[in-house]
């Protein structure tokens, strides 16, 4: 269960003060997503899907509508996403994944983040090659036959695929992360999904014990608290 557990654990931290946080990188994605394609959600399929997963996730439809609206017109913010790359205490590593509008604001603020902990940055690849990036998609009430046949015949190789008390976990490569979505509405076009995330994903855990875990705790909150900051993956068990 270990990837999908992972994501139901990061799910879970998406409540409470997280929530205006949560609407606000809702809001840069789905501002992204307009931008890149057509600004309609019938015509562009990342978009829809996207606003999909906000509504699933109770975002309020006025900052989707808003997201959206400000993509279809001139001008507006240039958010780009940027990813760093961390060490922790102990044999920790840490990947970021931020939306931001202005980079040196951002990397200024993650940098000071670590340095409070008396830890630093790394240059990219100097953490992520222990990563894997993948998507985790699943289901519950579907034939597990079915589904892993009509993966096969649309070419999908899952990395991974699982039934978990009657509920398929599907892990691919991100490339593949629309496809296995298309066959699966194909299926059931009122499909609800349980799980449907991208991300970075250690290839092995590192267990961090009294001052270590304690510093390493206390770094994911400062990231946790920088409004640009949307995803933080790490090798820690906690």
């Amino acid at each position: 269960m270990g990837r999908a557990y992972e994501v139901r654990k990061a799910s879970i931290q998406k409540t409470g003060a997280a929530k205006a946080k949560l609407y606000s990188n809702y809001a840069k994605e789905i501002y992204l997503a307009a931008k890149k394609g057509t600004p309609e959600i019938e015509s562009n399929v990342l978009l829809k899907r996207l606003v999909d997963k906000a509504k699933k996730e109770q975002v309020p439809s006025d900052i989707i509508n808003r997201a959206i609206d400000k993509a279809k017109g001139a001008g507006g913010e240039d958010y780009e996403v940027v990813t760093y790359e961390g060490f922790g205490p102990g044999a920790s590593t840490l990947i970021i994944r931020t939306l931001t509008d202005n980079v040196n604001r951002t990397v200024g603020m993650v940098r000071a983040a670590f340095n409070k902990i008396h830890k630093s940055l790394g240059v990219t690849n100097s953490v992520s090659y222990n990563y894997d990036y993948l998507a985790i998609v699943s289901v519950k009430d579907m034939n597990e036959e079915e589904v892993f046949n009509a993966l096969l015949e649309n070419g999908i190789e899952p990395v991974d695929f699982e039934n978990e008390d009657g509920e398929i976990v599907i892990t691919v490569k991100p490339t593949d992360h629309n496809k296995v979505k298309d066959v699966l509405e194909s299926i059931n076009p009122d499909v609800h999904y349980e799980i449907d995330e991208e991300g970075m994903y250690a290839k092995g855990k590192v267990t961090l014990e009294g001052e270590d875990l304690e510093l390493f705790e206390r770094l994911l909150s400062l990231l946790e608290d920088i409004d640009d900051v949307s995803d933080i993956y790490h090798n820690v068990n906690l």
